[in-house]
């Protein structure tokens, strides 16, 4: 899959105050990290478990979880583009989709005045019937605003997470800093060397 049908894809950016090297590695290396927990967001719903992206093309995204019979390991989807830090692809597949069901997510990583702009299409929505069950009863349009605010949700995490493990990285240096930062991205670093300082 590469360019997306009318009504086939969902698409949502969000701003991340880091640059783009540093959102690229939070997205795939800190997933379990920022991902939201639930079962509206991962299959062990309220049972711990790790979301892992295995990095490089043919690595898998997947679930692993404890259960009574042990651990289960359900695979969404495989990497076919990896481009740090600019781009990564993987195919997507709901955990009642059919073997042969699969759609496609692009994640992009733009760099802006502010950071990054990360931006997730997903797509390939118009290859799953109408009322397969991963479309909750929604006509396209409902399906794909709902299929935005999901990940909406997801980045708007992604983007509180890399803005706090940025922070915490970094603040302990930026208390040694004797030097002016410019506005942008990283001038929060003044506010953190302030607050180290602060008795």
């Amino acid at each position: 899959m590469s360019a997306a049908a009318p009504g086939d894809q969902a698409t949502v950016t969000v701003l991340v105050a880091v640059d783009p090297e540093v959102a690229f590695r939070v997205f795939t290396d800190e997933i379990d990290l920022w991902w939201r927990r639930g079962l509206k967001y991962r299959v062990a719903g309220a049972r711990r478990g790790t979301i892992r992206l295995e990095p490089g093309v043919g690595g898998r995204l997947f679930e692993s979880f404890e259960t009574d019979d042990g651990v289960r390991v359900v695979e969404t989807g495989r990497v076919t583009s990896w481009e740090p830090p600019a781009r990564v692809v993987f195919e997507w597949r709901a955990v009642n989709f059919a073997p042969a069901e699969k759609t496609e997510v692009e994640v992009l990583f733009q760099p802006s005045s502010s950071g990054t702009l990360v931006t997730v299409k997903h797509r390939g929505w118009s290859a799953i019937r109408s009322d397969h069950p991963a479309r909750h009863g929604h006509d396209v349009p409902a399906f794909l605003r709902m299929m935005g605010l999901w990940w909406g949700d997801l980045l708007t995490s992604l983007r509180e997470h890399a803005a706090s493990s940025w922070m915490s990285v970094h603040c302990l240096g930026a208390s040694m800093l004797q030097t002016t930062i410019e506005p942008g991205p990283f001038s929060e670093l003044r506010n953190c060397a302030r607050r180290r300082r602060s008795p």
